[in-house]
């Protein structure tokens, strides 16, 4: 590794360290950095600040780590897949399906147990398997498509299809079930509690574990399918394997934190632009510590004294400028 790409690294790194201490200690109540530090090494610190910092603020910055770098990691292997600039992790519907199993739960409230319907559990459980069907749909679909613009165009009409029966639902539920299911697609990193952290770590693990795998082919892929397909890559092969990475990263995220956009767009190119370099060795840890500081700042911006704004609603001020930029100067 370059020196240069070695002194950025580390800073990078030195930069989430400190965004992470900074999301510890703002809210609405303040939290020193020495009582950070006492409540980590065991010596204590205030009962309230304790609770607050090891039960609350603490498993909403990891899930904003995870986040963020599962986005980014899953944007960057969509924009090498596609070769399209503008690709991010749900452009092949996961999202969609997600919405659309959490729409079922809470609008199909009236016909459940309430005690079911009011689990945190039954929300993450369907937005998986709504995820997860959209997936088995395109990876069963990846094996049948000879190029990824129809793979791509096959994935947004899944997506469209559940939109679709999302907004069907939407029109014969109650006011007070499309208002919690609008809360739940603004997004939110404070949901995920100890509990969620069980299976949320190994499924984030596991999807950057294979993007880390197939760093290689996935520079094969930026000099298009013919020319990888000379270098013995199986586009088969590694296509399935991308989107079943995309799919636990994206899905697995959307499932527990509910959608958060434009972070998946935004910081491959941040990456690019920051390493000037294109080799995925460089842009997959690249992406995940830009990726975890964004939606760190993200998370200390909408932690407001008063009150608590939307994760989306940050994450857009900051990725939509980007995306037109690029627009811009592509032309």
């Amino acid at each position: 590794m370059k020196s240069r790409s070695l002194i950025l690294f580390i800073a990078l790194s030195l930069l989430a360290i400190g965004l992470f201490l900074a999301d510890l200690a703002w809210g609405s109540i303040h939290i020193s950095l020495s009582e950070i530090i006492s409540v980590f090494f065991g010596k204590g610190a205030e009962g309230i600040n304790s609770e607050i910092l090891l039960n609350f603020r603490l498993p909403k910055a990891i899930t904003a780590v995870l986040a963020g770098a599962s986005l980014s990691v899953a944007g960057l292997m969509m924009q090498t897949l596609f070769r399209n600039p503008l690709a991010d992790p749900y452009i092949l519907g996961v999202s969609s399906g997600a919405s659309l199993g959490v729409a079922l739960v809470m609008m199909a409230a009236a016909f459940l147990p309430v005690a079911f319907v009011s689990s945190g559990w039954a929300l993450i459980a369907a937005a998986i398997i709504g995820a997860s069907i959209v997936l088995v749909l395109v990876v069963g679909v990846s094996f049948k498509v000879n190029n990824a613009v129809s793979l791509l165009i096959v994935g947004i009409m899944f997506g469209t299809i559940a939109s679709s029966f999302v907004s069907v639902l939407q029109n014969f539920s109650n006011p007070d079930a499309i208002k919690l299911f609008v809360m739940w697609t603004f997004g939110s990193l404070s949901a995920v509690t100890w509990n969620y952290m069980t299976v949320l770590l190994p499924v984030v693990l596991v999807g950057l574990g294979l993007a880390f795998y197939l760093q290689k082919k996935l520079d094969g892929l930026l000099l298009g399918e013919n020319y990888a397909r000379g270098l013995g890559i199986s586009i088969t092969k590694t296509r399935f394997l991308i989107v079943l990475a995309t799919g636990l990263l994206a899905g697995g995220i959307t499932a527990f934190t509910g959608p958060i956009a434009f972070v998946g767009v935004a910081i491959p190119h941040i990456a690019r632009g920051v390493f000037r370099t294109s080799l995925h060795r460089i842009l997959l840890p690249a992406c995940v510590l830009l990726g975890a500081s964004l939606l760190l700042v993200c998370d200390i911006i909408s932690q407001m004294p008063t009150y608590t704004l939307p994760i989306n609603t940050i994450s857009a001020l900051f990725g939509a400028p980007i995306i037109i930029w690029i627009i811009l100067k592509r032309r």
